[in-house]
């Protein structure tokens, strides 16, 4: 190597020399440190053995007693179970006689419910009876009702129809009587005034003849008053043309008040279509109304149906919220229970790592080996128990995590069941877990005693 190696290489011995002497004085105080610790625990073994010594000592003496306590408890434990004997056979005896009276009683009182079971069942297919004979009654009411008006109707259609006839027929009569009477009238005038101008004309004539010779003169005097007298005729005539025109235009009249009375006669026989529709409408609503009292007794069927299907559904709703029930209970007790054998396992091994630790510590006390050594092997000694036990408390942990979240599951299912059967939960019995074991569920990782020593 050359000069500048050299020197490097010396400055690193150096340095490494002074790193082992460091190491040297460290290990010197640990080694001192040591051995007071084991003067220490030296002191504290015999200090322990002696407070051992004591405490056998004690526990035989309290072992004594013991013994003592447990003969005089048990010769009282005789007597409380002969006292409990004599008690619980004359609770049986009690017990038997209230059972008796109770079922006699349950027995009145079932057959009084029966009896007034009967009776209801009576009293309500008398008022079934009741109701069907009202409802026929009603139902004959309305039909003699229905009748009666169909019949009115009917009378009252005739009464019209014959008081029409007769009023047209009158009228007719009437007038032809009138008009007959006037044209009598009228004939009779015409010939009684024709037979005396021809009675007149005849006197007339045979006075001329008679005194022809007398009147010559008087002829043309004459002949002016036949003049007159035959315009008078004229005016009768015209006169009596003027009657003839009269009574035909009472004739005409009379047609016309014939012609109005036909001109009504449709609207009656409108009136009567109407009524004959009334009358189709009548059996319609028969028709309907019978029809309704089909479908009301169909309805009732149906609703006897659905009572009797919504109490079969109700039954099976109170059977699965029991069944529910007795699951919940069940499972609850299987977590409770599954839950008190986790706390005894943790418990015991708790107790059988604190036995390893005393086993450990006298062995370290007896042993003559190298101090190092052994507080090595005695920490990986501790670190594999504690890492076993921590794997085991880390199992019960996930398992009893794993039973909480099976719980809640099931819970929560019922919960939702019994909402969608609309069942009020004001009143459910259980918790989630969290609740039950009050923040239990994870056991804590903190080292035990042994970590700690």
């Amino acid at each position: 190597m050359s000069k500048d190696q050299l020197e490097e290489h010396i400055v690193r011995l150096r340095e490494e020399l002074d790193r082992e002497r460091e190491e040297r004085s460290y290990f010197q105080l640990e080694r001192d440190k040591i051995q007071a610790f084991w003067e220490i625990s030296k002191r504290s073994l015999e200090e322990t053995k002696a407070e051992l010594r004591n405490r056998h000592r004690e526990r035989e003496e309290a072992e004594e007693r013991h013994r003592v306590e447990i003969t005089v408890y048990k010769q009282k434990l005789k007597h409380v179970l002969s006292e409990h004997h004599d008690a619980t056979s004359g609770l049986k005896m009690d017990g038997v006689a209230s059972t008796s009276l109770i079922q006699n009683q349950h027995t009145e009182s079932e057959l009084g419910l029966r009896r007034e079971v009967h009776g209801l069942q009576a009293d309500c297919r008398e008022k079934k009876l009741q109701n069907e004979n009202c409802i026929k009654v009603l139902k004959l009411k309305h039909q003699v009702e229905l009748m009666e008006l169909a019949n009115d109707y009917d009378r009252r259609i005739r009464e019209i129809e014959v008081k029409y006839h007769k009023k047209m027929q009158s009228v007719v009569e009437a007038e032809g009587k009138k008009r007959r009477a006037e044209t009598n009238e009228l004939e009779d005038r015409m010939k009684s005034r024709v037979v005396s101008l021809v009675e007149d004309h005849d006197r007339a004539l045979r006075g001329a003849e008679e005194y022809y010779s007398a009147v010559q003169t008087k002829l043309l005097v004459d002949q002016k008053v036949l003049k007159e007298e035959l315009a008078e005729v004229t005016k009768q005539h015209a006169r009596a043309d003027k009657e003839l025109s009269a009574v035909q235009e009472e004739n005409r009249r009379l047609s016309e008040s014939l012609q109005e009375a036909q001109l009504k006669l449709p609207e009656l026989q409108k009136q009567l279509e109407e009524h004959n529709q009334t009358k189709a409408k009548m059996a319609t609503t028969r028709a309907r109304v019978k029809v309704i009292e089909k479908e009301l007794r169909d309805l009732t069927v149906e609703h006897e149906l659905l009572l009797q299907a919504f109490e079969k559904v109700q039954q099976e709703r109170d059977e699965l919220l029991k069944k529910q029930t007795e699951a919940i209970l069940d499972i609850q007790q299987k977590s409770g229970l599954k839950e008190l054998l986790l706390e005894r396992k943790l418990a015991a091994l708790t107790e059988t790592l604190e036995k390893k630790e005393a086993q450990l510590c006298t062995a370290l006390s007896v042993s003559n080996v190298d101090q190092t050594a052994v507080s090595n092997a005695a920490a990986n000694k501790l670190e594999e128990i504690l890492e076993s036990k921590r794997t085991a408390i880390s199992a019960f942990q996930s398992e009893l995590a794993r039973e909480c979240q099976e719980y809640d599951d099931l819970l929560q299912t019922c919960r939702e069941k019994l909402e969608g059967l609309s069942v009020p939960l004001y009143d459910f019995p259980f918790r989630p877990s969290e609740q039950i074991l009050g923040g239990k569920t994870r056991v804590p990782n903190s080292p035990g005693p042994a970590s700690k020593h």
